[in-house]
């Protein structure tokens, strides 16, 4: 007679026939494939496995015959050794009221490493409670953090003393900054400012972070002690990064379009934008967080849409640097925004713009008849539609025409065009199909220069890419994508500060043989990334350079040579030495 209850004998049964272990169902499985003589597929739809990895299990148990279905694993340790070993000296640490770092930090010198989180746990399982917050007086004595000098042009101090500074280089940038008067912009863009730091300082400041390629505001933090960044902006030390970032917050739009007009009248006699021709391009600044005023955007660079801040931006193709932008841009105004920057030179030159390049995607057809309407000259791509390929390929090869391009270097020197008049939204555009060009498909420009030549008009689309290395300067240089901000307003600023420094980087290279066409990366590696030995006389600042590659490029422009006097230095001349 079976003994226990008919329930007994159900859950008995169950355990064999519905096993819950793996290891136990594994097992039961093997047993009736192998025992019992059952078909594989059957065993395995009736265990819960698919009939393929059925087979695997089977397989590897042919190889191993004696697999561990039953044994019991091996027992994990039962003793800390770390904490047993530090233990006394834990508690007799705590009872000198030492923190759970102090305690880390003393066991690590005597290499019985515990993280404060393993401390921890100690004192509470010995019932210690955790220590009320102390005055720094009732701290253990150890070394900590300097407390820097806030930034006060009041403490400014031009006493006679010598130091060393990381960014020597900075002070090449000075003979342009004092010429163009970087004070006179602030006043007129109507800055913001304190008694503490005035507006020209504060731009200063801000603008030496572009300057010297600094990547977040943040990073200032590691060259807060550097007296030669201070010296520079005429401070006794240099803003932290929380002045910055909240001041960036006070500039408004309307303040940024004054700073940009003002920074256009003072660079005006310097031939740096010969406003002949423009390439204008749009760019998305990637912002990770959430914020409910960042819209989606496409980023090129990931290739997907993703929260980011539109920046519009506007280069002269001549003197190739950047000479509008703006970032207070929503959705839907995009096309509008380069009647904005027409408007924008308008009022700071007296004239529109000659001659605009751009791509596809920058604005409408209508707005490509108004620009007409205004005789403003322009050359764009259009859109590869079906219908127009189409088009493309019923041509027939006596309709094309081959043209030279005068550009010995270009590869595709010889493309085949065809050349047409197409209305457009009211308007009548010159449309030229273009292939061999070097790209799968042809190429479709859009254009209202109906007498230039082919080759003319073709050679200076291809010059667009002008804007978009620029871009990628920016980029990696200036930084443009790496902006700690959060709101359009901050991103704003910091493109205003993009359009300045670019202009200087410019300004500084055509001193330099052979770096007129060069990016700023590359003159900031070879000629400004050097430290420097100033010192500070009665009646100069001297600023040593060091002996290194490219310094005879320097003595060559003469730069070195003339002293400069410095307003905000109580007219102190500069004088360079090598």
């Amino acid at each position: 007679m079976p003994v226990g209850s008919p329930n007994d004998l159900t859950a008995c049964r169950c355990f064999f026939l519905e096993p819950t272990h793996p290891r136990h169902r594994l097992y039961e499985a093997l047993r009736a494939y192998f025992v019992e003589g059952r078909p594989s597929h059957h065993v395995a739809r009736a265990f819960g496995y698919t009939p393929g990895s059925f087979r695997v299990f089977c397989h590897q148990f042919r190889r191993d015959r004696d697999p561990a279905f039953f044994a019991s694993r091996r027992p994990g340790p039962r003793t800390q050794p770390k904490k047993t070993a530090a233990h006394d000296l834990i508690v007799e640490l705590r009872k000198q009221n030492y923190s759970v770092y102090d305690i880390s930090a003393v066991l690590k010198d005597r290499h019985l490493g515990l993280s404060p989180t393993a401390v921890g746990e100690v004192l509470k399982a010995e019932g210690f409670a955790r220590l009320p917050r102390r005055l720094d007086e009732e701290r253990p004595h150890a070394v900590r953090p300097t407390r820097e000098a806030v930034a006060d042009v009041r403490a400014f101090s031009l006493a006679p003393r010598t130091f060393s500074t990381r960014c020597g280089g900075l002070f090449l940038f000075l003979p342009d900054l004092v010429r163009l008067d970087l004070d006179t912009v602030a006043r007129a863009a109507k800055l913001p400012g304190s008694d503490l730091i005035p507006p020209g300082h504060a731009l200063r400041a801000s603008l030496a972070l572009k300057l010297w390629a600094l990547e977040r505001k943040s990073h200032v933090m590691a060259l807060a002690a550097d007296e030669g960044l201070a010296l520079f902006s005429g401070l006794n030390a240099t803003p932290k990064k929380s002045y910055l970032s909240e001041y960036s917050s006070r500039v408004v739009p309307a303040r940024l379009d004054d700073l940009l007009a003002a920074w256009h009248t003072q660079v005006s006699g310097e031939t740096l934008w010969p406003a002949q021709s423009f390439n204008l391009d749009f760019h998305s600044v990637p912002y990770y967080g959430e914020h409910p005023v960042i819209e989606r955007h496409y980023v090129s660079m990931r290739s997907r849409r993703q929260p980011s801040v539109l920046v519009f931006l506007a280069q002269d193709a001549d003197g190739r640097s950047f000479c509008y932008s703006n970032a207070d841009i929503r959705k839907g105004e995009e096309a509008d925004e380069i009647f904005r920057f027409i408007t924008f030179w308008r009022r700071t030159h007296g004239e529109n713009p000659r001659h605009l390049v751009f791509d596809s995607k920058l604005t409408t057809y209508a707005n490509l008849v108004r620009l007409d309407q205004q005789t403003i000259l322009f050359i764009t791509l259009r859109r590869r539609s079906p219908t127009l390929l189409k088009e493309i390929v019923n041509l027939p090869r006596s309709a094309w025409r081959t043209v030279e391009l005068d550009v010995p270097t270009r590869k595709y020197r010889t493309p085949r065009v065809f050349e047409q008049r197409v209305p457009l939204a009211g308007g009548t555009f010159r449309q030229v199909f273009i292939q061999d060009l070097g790209h799968d498909e042809p190429t479709i420009l859009l254009t209202n220069e109906l007498h230039t030549p082919l080759k003319k008009l073709i050679t200076r689309y291809a010059q667009r890419m002008l804007i978009e290395n620029a871009l990628s300067d920016a980029v990696r240089f200036f930084h443009m994508d790496a902006l700690s901000s959060t709101v359009g307003f901050k991103v704003d600023f910091d493109m205003a500060l993009l359009v300045i420094a670019s202009g200087l980087y410019r300004l500084f290279a055509r001193r330099m043989r052979g770096y007129a066409d060069a990016q700023a990366r590359h003159i900031f590696r070879d000629l400004v990334d050097m430290p420097a030995d100033v010192a500070i006389a009665d009646d100069e600042v001297i600023v040593k350079l060091p002996r290194r590659a490219h310094l005879p490029i320097l003595l060559a422009s003469h730069l070195l040579e003339t002293p400069v006097t410095v307003p905000w230095w109580d007219n102190r001349p500069l004088r360079f030495v090598s």
